[in-house]
C-alpha cells in the first residue's frame, strides 16, 4: 500500500478537485502524522486538513489558505496562528454532469467587446501571464511552459497582443480541471470573465473533461451562475498570509511517489 492510499481514507467523499489530484497522483503534496490519524494536502495556495486535529501536523502548514475538512480544527487553527488566521468563507459549486447550454456558452465566448480577441495559451503567452500578479495563478501550477500546454488548458483575452483576462488551469486531476478566472483589475466588468470562461467550459466539454469551478466570493459564484453552474454550500477557510506555509513551496507535479513529508 502506498501513503497516498493510506491517507486518502481520511479525504473519502470531500469533493474538492486539488484532493482528488494528489491522491491520483498528479499534483500536489500530502503529509501525515505518526499515528495516521491527520493528514494535509497541500496544491497551490490550498492546504487541505483531514482527520483528528493534530497541533505539530499543523504547524507544518501554513497555507496561505488553510481548509479545515471539519469544524474541530477551527479551534486549533485559531490557538496556533492567533491574530494571523483570518476567517473568510468561499462557496461550493455543485458538480453535475453535463448541464452546460452550449449555445448560450458560444454566445458568451462571441461577445467581446471590440478590440479584443481571444486566444489558447500557449508556451509563447505562460511567462508573460506569470510575469503579472493578476494572472499568475492561470498557469503557476505547472513545472514548465511546456507541461502548462500539455496537461493545462486555458485561454486569455488580448487587447492587442496584451492578455487582460483569462481562464485556465489551476490544477488538473483525471478527468478534469479546476478553473481559474482572472481580469486584470483596470479592464473589469466588460464580460471579458465571462467570454474567457465560456471558451475554456466549451473546450472542457469537447475533450471529456470537467471543468469544475469553485468560488472565492459571490461574484465568482454569479459568474459560475451564468455560465450554467449552480450553487452548493458555503464554507470557512482560513487565509494565513503569503508564504507562510508549502502552498507555493510545493512543485506543482509529482513523481510517481508523491513526497510525503512523514
Amino acid at each position: 500500500m502506498t501513503n497516498l492510499e493510506r491517507i486518502a481514507p481520511l479525504f473519502e467523499g470531500w469533493e474538492e478537485t486539488m484532493v482528488w489530484s494528489c491522491l491520483q497522483g498528479v499534483m500536489g503534496r500530502a503529509a501525515w502524522n505518526g499515528a495516521g490519524t491527520a493528514a494535509m494536502i497541500a496544491s497551490g495556495d490550498f492546504c487541505f486538513l483531514a482527520g483528528e486535529p493534530d497541533e505539530d501536523l499543523l504547524r507544518r502548514a501554513g497555507g496561505p489558505i488553510l481548509v479545515p475538512r471539519t469544524a474541530d480544527w477551527r479551534p486549533l487553527i485559531e490557538a496556533v496562528f492567533a491574530d494571523r488566521a483570518v476567517l473568510e468563507t468561499r462557496y461550493a459549486i455543485r458538480k453535475e454532469g453535463d448541464i452546460f447550454d452550449r449555445e448560450r456558452l458560444r454566445g458568451f465566448a462571441a461577445a467581446l467587446p471590440a478590440g479584443y480577441r481571444l486566444r489558447q495559451i500557449d508556451e509563447a503567452l505562460v511567462p508573460a501571464l506569470l510575469a503579472e500578479s493578476w494572472s499568475r495563478d492561470l498557469c503557476s501550477a505547472f513545472e514548465s511552459p511546456a507541461d502548462c500546454c500539455r496537461r493545462g488548458l486555458g485561454f486569455v483575452a488580448l487587447e492587442g497582443d496584451v492578455p487582460v483576462a483569462g481562464a485556465g488551469s489551476y490544477c488538473v486531476y483525471r478527468g478534469g480541471i479546476e478553473i481559474e478566472i482572472d481580469t486584470r483589475p483596470d479592464r473589469r466588468r466588460r464580460g471579458l470573465a465571462a467570454a474567457c470562461g465560456a471558451k475554456l467550459i466549451l473546450a472542457c466539454l469537447e475533450r471529456g473533461l470537467y471543468p469544475s469551478w469553485d468560488a472565492c466570493d459571490l461574484r465568482s459564484v454569479s459568474l459560475a451562475e451564468k455560465l450554467g453552474y449552480h450553487r452548493g454550500s458555503p464554507y470557512p477557510v482560513y487565509w494565513v498570509g503569503k508564504g507562510q506555509g508549502p502552498g507555493k513551496n510545493f512543485p506543482g507535479a509529482v513523481p510517481k511517489e508523491p513526497g510525503f513529508d512523514i
